[in-house]
């Protein structure tokens, strides 16, 4: 065997020849590996094309602030659209609801103060004493009913209508026949027969061929004045029994048909006097009929829409 090189001397130790190792430098936290060209975006879920796409878009990422910058234009476009289409229904409302209510016209029927209320109750309870039933005008405009105790209002009639559909419940309950229904049915009689009366008295008007300036809604005013006595009666009926009840109810009744004379005769008579129509006459013998035909179907509605609330 022949030796390929130079032989180490005899009892010189062999020494053996490890693989060599290269070190890597070993990275701090924080700190990007040095001998790494990119960046590992794989762990970060907002950075680069690998996030998540934004919720308004394209596929791009979007930050917080970009979504409220992009969200607060719109907001505000449909902010600005829903204040025009209400404006614009506003304006529409206003065009054409005086076509159906006249809302102008109604505020003059509650333009009422405290001193008004009081003497206008006083007056329909007790109205024998009152001399001077004519209505005010200034310029061809009735005043408003705050400074004229003749003139008609809504105020009393609704307050009153509000508080005899009340008392009608705390009548019925305390004989307990108290029912929604029940109470339902009350209203809705009431407001059957006042609509019934103003519709008789506007077609009794076009029949007789009166002129007169008395107002659909001041027949609804005269009208409603009934329910004042109503709920004096019922309130005694329920305080002191029958007896009380018929007491009051028929003075109220008397009370209410002097005011409805006196009242509507100044609509009707007055306007056939002015015209020149004879006293005697044929068509003014109806008016007159007319007025005590209204006058008279007060007191028997009131009696009608409350006997069976006193037991």
């Amino acid at each position: 065997m022949h030796a390929t090189g130079l032989a180490a001397p005899a009892g010189t130790p062999r020494l053996r020849k490890w693989p060599s190792k290269r070190r890597v430098p070993v990275s701090q936290p924080g700190m990007a590996d040095p001998h790494q060209f990119f960046d590992d975006t794989s762990s970060t879920p907002s950075r680069g094309y690998g996030g998540q796409p934004s919720p308004g878009g394209l596929g791009y990422p979007t930050s917080s602030s970009d979504a409220a910058f992009l969200a607060a234009p719109m907001s505000n476009m449909a902010m600005v659209y829903g204040s025009s289409l209400a404006a614009q229904g506003k304006e529409l409302v206003d065009k054409n609801i005086d076509r159906f209510i006249p809302v102008s016209k109604l505020k003059y029927y509650f333009a009422v103060d405290t001193v008004y209320v009081g003497k206008k109750l006083g007056l329909l309870v007790f109205p024998y004493l009152h001399q001077d039933w004519e209505v005010q005008y200034q310029q061809d405009t009735p005043v408003a009913p705050r400074f004229d105790i003749n003139a008609p209002d809504l105020y009393i009639p609704a307050m009153a209508f509000i508080t005899y559909i009340l008392v009608a419940g705390l009548a019925l309950g305390t004989q307990d026949r108290f029912s929604p229904d029940l109470l339902g049915l009350q209203a809705s009689s009431a407001l059957a027969w006042l609509t019934l009366e103003v519709v008789a008295i506007l077609l009794s008007l076009y029949l007789v061929t009166v002129n007169t300036d008395l107002t659909t809604i001041d027949l609804v005013a005269f009208l409603g004045y009934k329910y004042v006595g109503m709920i004096g009666g019922v309130l005694t009926g329920l305080l002191f029994g029958k007896i009380g009840y018929y007491l009051v109810l028929a003075w109220c009744c008397v009370s209410i048909f002097v005011f409805m004379i006196r009242t509507l005769r100044l609509k009707i008579l007055a306007q056939a006097a002015a015209e020149g129509v004879p006293v005697r006459g044929a068509r003014n013998q109806l008016r007159m009929y007319l007025t005590m035909a209204v006058a008279a179907a007060q007191p028997v509605l009131m009696y009608w829409l409350t006997f069976h609330l006193v037991r």
